[in-house]
């Protein structure tokens, strides 16, 4: 089992950057492949990154992908995605997720665990 703790959300203006940490518990981070998902009032949870166990593979939404960068530190139990050139549209609550296996998965259904979400805004 394991325990997430996202932090690092807050309210940004566009073009700007932020970066996004979710602290893992337990000696077992390397068995886990990781995701992060968003979640917009209203709307759906969505996939924006995921990464392998040992960070070799990652994967990135269409709507992210240039702009936002996932990885991790297996020796510190830390995911983390930088987001830079941020959007409005980029509003919304983001999860870390994490997933038996080698790689990470854009179902978050796929996922076993949840961090309790952090909260980024951003301001036209």
């Amino acid at each position: 089992q394991v325990q997430l703790v996202e932090s690092g959300g807050q309210l940004v203006q566009a073009g700007g950057s932020l970066r996004l940490s979710c602290a893992a518990s337990g000696r077992t981070f390397s068995s886990y492949a990781m995701g992060w998902f968003r979640q917009a009032p209203g709307k759906e949870r969505d996939f924006v990154a995921a990464i392998s166990r040992f960070g070799g593979v990652t994967k990135h939404a269409d709507s992210v992908n240039g702009r936002f960068t996932t990885y991790r530190d297996n020796t510190k139990n830390m995911l983390y995605l930088q987001m830079n050139s941020l959007k409005p549209e980029d509003t919304a609550v983001y999860y870390c997720a994490a997933t038996r296996g080698e790689y990470g998965n854009q179902d978050a259904a796929r996922y076993d665990y949840w961090g309790q979400g952090t909260q980024v805004t951003v301001s036209s």
